[in-house]
């Protein structure tokens, strides 16, 4: 693969041969290089020239297939073209790339760039069923509008909303835990609440019993020491005592936050999830 795009514009030029699409496609999906039917996985199949599609000889609907069969590209009209190249910008940028930005970039509508980024998301999304070990931190942070830039209109159907007579820094606004491994990976989750029930849920779902934990001074982790080597970092304090600190899970909320405030400005909630799997994936990789 020492042939492969290193810089943006190699990857534009190189993109806009479909040639070179297919080389790249079939590389990364069949790594033996042998084309299968991604219905019966058969390996008795044609390329089809004047289409520029395959052909199975196995006796099933939908003999013919082309490469984004099975993909995120499936059902698009766009070429590969741009879409490795929309791929290639939002995995590459440190702070993500809006839709807008994406179209003056590549010359297509901005409802087509949305679409084709909330795709690639779903791709950047990596579930495993490894789970975290040695060094773990974690954290929560709040995502939402600050309360002092907003109308007392605004505010009252919060707190309305919430339940509650008297707001603080966090009414409305949504929650995002998060766990890092040291010299690893990093995990988050939008969860409903800072309970105890929602936080140790996903420690226990994501980290190995008996690793370090280090949280800051939350009650909700308290008992964690049962099954977890649990250090508690008071931040009242100090935020760091030796090798106790959650520095490294702040690190990546300021990333995370840099990217939600300075690229993509206004993210409704339910599709927050999907922004935080982006910023994972690059930060991991």
């Amino acid at each position: 693969m020492s042939n492969w795009p290193n810089t943006l514009q190699e990857a534009i030029i190189f993109f806009a041969d479909d040639e070179n699409c297919q080389q790249f496609m079939t590389a990364i999906r069949w790594t033996d290089g042998k084309v299968r039917c991604p219905h019966c996985d058969s390996e008795k199949v044609t390329y089809l020239k004047n289409v520029r599609r395959w052909k199975c000889y196995g006796k099933h609907p939908k003999a013919q297939f082309s490469l984004k069969v099975g993909t995120i590209f499936e059902d698009s009209p766009l070429g590969l073209d741009k879409w490795l190249s929309a791929a290639w910008l939002i995995a590459d940028c440190k702070n993500g790339i809006s839709s807008y930005e994406l179209s003056r970039a590549l010359g297509i509508t901005q409802k087509s760039c949305w679409f084709m980024l909330h795709r690639i998301r779903v791709a950047m999304h990596t579930g495993t069923f490894r789970k975290l070990s040695g060094d773990v931190e974690a954290d929560e942070t709040f995502v939402g509008g600050k309360l002092k830039l907003m109308n007392k209109q605004t505010i009252a159907r919060k707190l309305v909303r919430e339940g509650r007579l008297a707001g603080g820094g966090t009414v409305g606004k949504a929650i995002v835990m998060g766990l890092l491994e040291r010299h690893g990976e990093a995990r988050v989750r939008v969860v409903p609440k800072t309970r105890r029930f929602h936080l140790v849920r996903e420690i226990e779902d994501n980290v190995e019993h008996g690793s370090n934990l280090y949280t800051d001074e939350l009650r909700s982790y308290s008992g964690l020491i049962v099954d977890y080597a649990h250090q508690v970092i008071d931040h009242t304090e100090a935020f760091v005592k030796g090798n106790v600190h959650t520095n490294n899970m702040e690190n990546f909320w300021s990333l995370f936050k840099r990217m939600l405030k300075g690229t993509y400005v206004s993210v409704e909630p339910f599709h927050l999830q999907a922004y935080a799997d982006e910023q994972c994936f690059r930060f991991n990789q």
